[in-house]
């Protein structure tokens, strides 16, 4: 059960509006577990203007608005919000990478796409039809990110959909260490924000493992590739540790499932010999890249090997995972609930999950108050509050 002191936020702003969540059916779950922070943390709160009139409403028993897309026989579908949300501020959620769901059409069954569930988040905007105060879209997973830039003939279907979100009167667009932030530049009048999850990376880990010695002699912070070496490097900043880079030699001469394939991973760092190694990046989608680059620095006498990821797609199945940790290659695969996570999945003695359904309270709670976030997206102080408590649980416990 929440408490007062698990409420860190001073919020004594008046609500932008009645506070309204709606988490589409990909998002279910996601969407119940930050309702019950928020209804627990308003609860307990006290506030000076609590008998203004905007502070109607402000303890509910739920925030959550009742919202479906019901489908035709044909496959086409239509989006239905059962209650009213005139006035609101609303914030919709939606998992792009939810593939159990499944639909019918023509009496077979399809599981659904990210392009189904980002035509049925449409939907739902549609349904509001203009009467909400405000619209906040989270999507933890951000649309078609991967097709961020265009280096031939090709589509920009990510700038395009941010535009299209935007046209439709959404306000603000949310989401978790997209592929490329500098998307955000086909929407530059509007807010958009990338939330990076390191700090519950770091919690996940300490929690889970006992014995780590976090600084540069025992430990290094490894980027798999040139993309990722902006997150692996604040990582290093916040844990003091230094940094390794993996860089990918491809074949640029064939095409394979829609890239070059990876001819080899090349080293770029010192050495890594008896030290615990944590690997970052923002997915795993095959996890053929992670194994390899844990591969290589195992081949250079690396100790543990933590692999951090904000998203486990996990699109070739888990057998590469279970082989690389029986092999001893990998010792831990930390990803977070922002995506659909198959109970196979969970039930992995390699894998830990990271829960950020707090933290979106957080977000949802503040930016209902209309205050600043910035304290949120920048979390290195909490990063050295919880270092400092581990190493003192560590020295207690020897």
């Amino acid at each position: 059960m929440a408490t007062q002191t698990d409420d860190i936020r001073n919020l004594d702003t008046i609500p932008v509006g009645s506070l309204g969540i709606i988490p589409l059916e990909s998002c279910k779950e996601l969407g119940e577990k930050v309702d019950y922070y928020l209804v627990n943390w308003r609860t307990v709160r006290e506030n000076e203007h609590a008998d203004n009139p905007a502070f109607q409403g402000y303890k509910r028993d739920s925030y959550l608005l009742n919202a479906k897309v019901p489908r035709f026989g044909s496959g086409e579908a239509k989006g239905i919000i059962l209650n009213s949300v005139r006035g609101h501020d609303l914030y919709i959620m939606v998992d792009v990478c939810n593939y159990s769901l499944t639909y019918s059409h023509f009496g077979q069954i399809g599981h659904m796409s990210p392009d189904d569930h980002y035509q049925d988040l449409k939907r739902v905007i549609a349904a509001v039809g203009g009467k909400a105060r405000r619209i906040t879209v989270i999507m933890p997973f951000l649309y078609e990110s991967r097709q961020h830039k265009r280096s031939a003939r090709e589509s920009l279907d990510c700038a395009l959909a941010l535009q299209e979100l935007v046209n439709m009167g959404v306000d603000n667009i949310i989401t978790f260490d997209a592929h490329d932030p500098r998307v955000q530049n086909a929407i530059p009048l509007n807010g958009f924000e990338t939330v990076q999850p390191a700090y519950q990376f770091i919690k996940a880990l300490c929690k889970n493992v006992k014995d780590l010695k976090i600084d540069a002699k025992h430990m290094t912070v490894i980027s798999p590739d040139e993309g990722g070496m902006g997150r692996a490097i604040y990582m290093a900043n916040v844990l003091g540790l230094d940094v390794g880079m993996f860089y990918k030699r491809r074949d640029y001469s064939r095409i394979v499932d829609g890239r070059n394939p990876i001819v080899a991973h090349e080293y770029l760092g010192s050495s890594v010999e008896g030290q615990d190694m944590i690997i970052v990046d923002d997915m795993i989608a095959s996890g053929e890249s992670m194994i390899e680059v844990a591969t290589e620095l195992k081949k250079r006498k690396a100790n543990r090997i933590f692999c951090f990821s904000t998203f486990g797609l996990f699109s070739s199945g888990l057998e590469k995972f279970d082989k690389a940790y029986k092999d001893g290659i990998i010792t831990r695969v930390i990803t977070t609930n922002l995506i659909y996570q198959k109970p196979e999945l969970l039930e992995r003695e390699w894998y830990i999950s990271s829960d950020l359904s707090k933290y979106i309270a957080y977000i949802i709670d503040t930016l209902n108050h209309d205050t600043s976030i910035s304290d949120l997206l920048d979390p290195s102080e909490r990063i050295q509050k919880l270092l400092t408590r581990y190493k003192k649980e560590q020295e207690e416990n020897t």
